[in-house]
């Protein structure tokens, strides 16, 4: 455990000392982001545009995370054990991209359909069975759907400018 938390500190140092606008946490084995961490990284949070938080045992992240990273672009948040996001990612304006491959989603989370920055959504290896097509067709920016290995039980019933991945 003690090397776990090392690890995640020599990380935050190095992101925070370096200026650097990439937050690597994937792989630390953590099952929740530290409160520890967003007050370290307090005063740096706007510089940070990447945050990646895969293959660790996250069930869920607070609205706190959201509020903070301000200027996110890309979210990766691959290989954890979520099944839904708070409200607060709906406001993430800024964000391109967002990686919610291979956990445990059964809904889509329609918040990030308020999200009209968002051009990259990853819903592949969940169990997500329908999709607010509607809404996600409304969203102008957005290019690529990766729903592959979901057990859709439609497919888009509307126009979509976007490319969906099945």
């Amino acid at each position: 455990m003690g090397e776990a938390v090392a690890n995640v500190a020599r990380r935050i140092n190095t992101t925070m000392e370096d200026g650097l606008d990439t937050l690597d946490l994937s792989d630390c084995k953590l099952i929740s982001f530290p409160d520890g961490v967003l007050k370290m990284i307090r005063s740096s949070a706007d510089q940070i545009h990447k945050i990646s938080l895969a293959n660790n045992k996250l069930k869920i992240l607070g609205g706190k995370f959201f509020t903070m990273f301000t200027q996110l672009r890309e979210l990766d948040l691959q290989g954890n054990t979520m099944t839904k996001l708070p409200d607060a990612v709906g406001e993430m304006q800024n964000l391109t991209s967002i990686d919610l491959s291979n956990n445990n989603f059964s809904e889509f989370p329609e918040q990030l359909t308020n999200i009209h920055t968002l051009k990259n959504i990853n819903m592949s290896g969940n169990q997500i069975s329908e999709v607010p097509w509607e809404r996600l067709c409304a969203m102008s920016s957005l290019n690529i759907v990766d729903l592959r290995s979901n057990s859709l039980t439609a497919p888009p019933q509307t126009t979509q400018n976007f490319t969906v991945l099945t």
